[in-house]
């Protein structure tokens, strides 16, 4: 078999900047807006917060910032979305981009439905054509709420799928602001932090530019998959992969499909970084299965690496 070419993935100028940003929503383009609608609803507690445009809905949970945009369409990222509270954090990353050669626009308010003090945010264009969003601080009702079961504890982070992963990373760590916490070590998987979360963005080489490889929302613990894989069942929603537990990350994990065939993850127990305390050095793992499931090595049946394929 032959070794894949080693690619280590650089960190430069910018790397670290951020330290108190985190995913912020999601949007999607949907065969059938009523039905998905429908389908988180029954699976983790997401609501109508408000009707878009054309049809669409816009779903949460209860009073605070949206986490998904629904519009009708062939299934795809329409866009997705970064609360940044680090200070001067919108400022710096707009400067950053600008001077990297990016259009930036300001964003619509329309986009944060519950912001804290003047809403503020701009919107580029990420190295794949897909539009992102980075704004200011919104008040998140609902979420890190008690409700055993019915929700997850919050939305933690998006996954990506490209096919340019250095050109992703390096517009995300070389000038949004990011940092590498674990990588592949051919280069085709990368995992970033924005705050003390091991990840809030992956990025994974899987051919099809603009691609949204998966998106995850957290449990508290161990003991919260097992009600939450009976629950899904009951309600026929099967689990595509898991239980197990990632390498990169550390994190606990089980996935469900949505009816669009989005790929969605629940997670719990996620090494935590703490940068203003200590100096890490990125780990790169080895591209075999058993690097992102260490407890047997089963991939889901879209994951690849560079030495299986299932």
């Amino acid at each position: 078999m032959t070794t894949p070419t080693r690619n280590r993935l650089q960190e430069g100028r910018a790397v670290g900047t951020l330290r108190r940003t985190a995913v912020s929503h999601l949007g999607f383009t949907v065969p059938c807006v009523a039905a998905t609608a429908d389908f988180y609803g029954r699976t983790v507690g997401l609501t109508v917060q408000e009707e878009l445009a054309g049809g669409g809905l816009r779903l949460g949970w209860g009073l605070g910032h949206h986490v998904l945009d629904l519009t009708e369409g062939p299934k795809a990222l329409s866009h997705y979305g970064f609360e940044v509270r680090d200070a001067d954090g919108i400022a710096g990353i707009t400067a950053r981009l600008k001077d990297a050669g990016h259009d930036v626009t300001d964003l619509d308010p329309s986009v944060l439905d519950h912001a804290v003090g003047a809403p503020s945010g701009i919107s580029v264009t990420d190295p794949d054509g897909t539009t992102v969003h980075f704004h200011g601080p919104v008040a998140r009702q609902g979420e890190n709420a008690a409700d055993p079961g019915r929700r997850p504890i919050k939305f933690q982070h998006t996954t990506l799928g490209t096919d340019n992963v250095a050109q992703m990373v390096s517009f995300f760590v070389d000038t949004v602001g990011f940092r590498i916490s674990d990588q592949l070590e051919d280069g085709k998987f990368a995992w970033l932090r924005s705050d003390r979360d091991h990840h809030t963005l992956a990025v994974v080489e899987n051919g099809v530019p603009g691609d949204l490889d998966h998106y995850s929302y957290d449990l508290a613990e161990w003991e919260d998959f097992k009600s939450w894989c009976d629950r899904l069942t009951e309600i026929g929603v099967d689990v595509v992969w898991g239980p197990g537990r990632h390498g990169p990350g550390n994190n606990l994990f089980v996935f469900f499909d949505d009816p669009a065939g989005n790929h969605i993850e629940l997670s719990a127990e996620m090494e935590k970084f703490h940068d203003d305390r200590a100096t890490y050095v990125t780990r790169q793992w080895r591209p075999v299965p058993a690097s992102v499931n260490l407890w047997g090595g089963q991939l889901a049946s879209w994951r690849k690496t560079s030495k299986s394929e299932i």
